[in-house]
C-alpha cells in the first residue's frame, strides 16, 4: 500500500473490446483490485462504452470507439457501422499516445495484444516504440485470458512471439495451469515461456446473498451474439414446469428489436432483463445456469459452485469457448451443447439432464486473480525477476 497521502505506483491500462464485455469487465475487475491496493490506475478503452465499467476509482480515458464489423472480427467500423479510415485511425494514435505522455505511467498493461487485437495494432505499435525508445521505460505487459484463440493464418504466433520478446517485459496468463496453459492453446509457448506469470483466473469476489431467486439464470454475455441462445431459451421454458422460475439476461448489446421480441414472446414464468449487476448472487442461488462459456461468466459460475450448461459461441472460427467448455464438461463441472446443433428441443433435453447431475465440489482452481496480479506487480516493482515469478507461478 501506498503511503498516506502519497500517490500510488501509476499504472496504465489498454483494453480494446469489439463484440463482447469479457475483456473490459477482465481487464475491470483486476483494475478494481489495483485499485484496492493503492495503485493508481488509468484505463484506456477503445470500444463501445458499457455502463459499469471499468468502474469507480479507476480513472478513464475513452479513445473514439471502434467495434468489429461482424461476429468474425473482419474490419472496424465506428458506432455507425462505417469503415474507419486512416484519419480515424490517426486520431486514436494521437489520443493514445497523449495520454501515455501525460499520465508517466510506471507500469504498461496492455490486454490480449500481441496474441490478439491484430486490428488496432496501428496504435499499439507506436506506443511501444515510444516506450522502446524511453530512457527510463516502464514495465510492460501483456495480459492474457487463459485459453487463446487458435490462429488460422500461417505466421501470425510467430509474429506474436517476436512482438512478446522484443516489446514486453512479461506476459500476465490469467488462469489457473492445472486447469489450462498457454502452450494448450498456442503452439509457441515454450519460446516465450520465461516471461509467462500465471495469475489464477480472475473471479469476483464472493458475492452478497441474492435479493432474488431463480431456478434457471439464462446469460448471453454481452448480448450481440445472443440471440439464438435467448430463442431456445424460451422455447425450452415453454416445455418445462412451469413452476420453475427463470431469469433471462439478454445482455446490453442485444438489439433492441431482439430485445422487445425476446420479452414479448417469453412466457410468465420468465423474466427477461438486459443486465444485472448483481449476476454472481443471482447465480449462487441459482439451480442452473445456461450461457455461453466466456471466461467471466465461467468464472462466476466456478465462484458460485453453479451447474451450468454451456452453448460455446463459435461464429466466426472462435474456438476459445468451446475449449474451454469441454475441458469443464470432463471434469463432470457442465453439460455442453454445441451451437451449431443449438434448438429449444436439444436444449430441454440438456437442462433437465443437468438438473437432475448432483451437486460436485469444485476442483480446488485458483480463482483470485485479480488480487495476485496486485501482488505480481508490487513484486516486479520490488525488482523480482519476471523468470522467478514464471517460475514460482508455473507450478502452481
Amino acid at each position: 500500500m501506498s503511503e498516506i497521502g502519497m500517490p500510488g505506483p501509476r499504472v496504465f491500462f489498454y483494453v480494446q473490446h469489439l463484440l463482447g464485455i469479457g475483456h473490459i469487465a477482465r481487464a475491470s475487475r483486476i483494475a478494481r483490485a489495483l485499485v484496492g491496493d493503492g495503485f493508481d490506475v488509468t484505463m484506456v478503452t477503445g470500444g463501445a462504452p458499457v455502463q459499469g465499467f471499468p468502474g469507480a476509482g479507476i480513472k478513464h480515458v475513452e479513445l473514439p470507439p471502434v467495434v468489429a464489423g461482424d461476429a468474425g472480427f473482419s474490419g472496424l467500423v465506428d458506432l455507425a457501422g462505417n469503415p474507419v479510415d486512416d484519419a480515424f485511425r490517426d486520431r486514436r494514435r494521437d489520443l493514445l499516445l497523449a495520454a501515455f505522455r501525460e499520465i508517466r505511467p510506471d507500469i504498461v498493461i496492455i490486454e490480449a495484444f500481441p496474441f490478439g487485437r491484430r486490428q488496432v495494432r496501428f496504435e499499439l505499435l507506436p506506443l511501444l516504440d515510444e516506450i522502446a525508445g524511453m530512457k527510463e521505460r516502464p514495465i510492460v505487459l501483456s495480459s492474457l485470458r487463459d485459453i487463446l484463440q487458435e490462429k488460422s493464418k500461417p505466421g501470425r504466433d510467430e509474429e506474436s512471439v517476436a512482438l512478446a520478446t522484443s516489446h514486453f517485459d512479461g506476459i500476465l496468463v490469467h488462469g489457473d495451469p492445472s486447469f489450462a496453459r498457454l502452450e494448450d492453446s498456442f503452439s509457441l509457448a515454450e519460446r516465450i515461456a520465461d516471461r509467462v506469470i500465471y495469475t489464477g483466473l480472475v473471479a469476483a469476489p464472493r458475492p452478497a446473498p441474492p435479493s432474488e431467486r431463480f431456478d434457471i439464470l439464462v446469460s448471453a454475455g454481452g448480448g450481440a451474439v445472443g440471440a439464438a441462445l435467448n430463442e431456445a431459451a424460451i422455447g425450452a421454458a415453454r416445455a418445462l414446469p412451469k413452476a420453475l422460475r427463470w431469469c433471462l439476461i439478454a445482455g446490453p448489446n442485444l438489439p433492441q428489436t431482439a430485445f422487445e421480441a425476446t420479452v414479448d414472446s417469453a412466457p410468465d414464468n420468465v423474466s427477461v432483463v438486459r443486465f444485472r449487476p448483481d449476476f454472481p448472487s443471482l447465480l449462487a442461488a441459482a439451480r442452473l445456469s445456461v450461457s455461453q462459456s466466456g471466461y467471466n461468466t465461467v468464472c462466476d459460475i466456478l465462484r458460485a459452485g453453479c451447474r451450468a450448461v454451456f452453448v460455446p459461441f463459435t461464429a466466426g472460427g472462435e474456438t476459445e469457448q468451446t475449449a474451454r467448455a469441454l475441458r469443464l464438461e470432463k471434469l463432470g463441472l457442465a453439460t455442453v451443447v454445441p451451437e451449431c446443433t443449438l434448438s429449444p428441443e436439444g436444449l430441454t433435453r440438456a437442462i433437465e439432464t443437468a438438473l437432475q447431475r448432483p451437486t460436485q465440489n469444485l476442483p480446488p482452481l485458483d480463482l483470485d486473480g485479480a488480487r495476485r496480479t496486485s501482488s505480481i506487480l508490487r513484486a516486479l516493482l520490488a525488482g523480482t525477476s519476471v523468470s522467478d515469478l514464471a517460475r514460482q507461478t508455473s507450478v502452481r
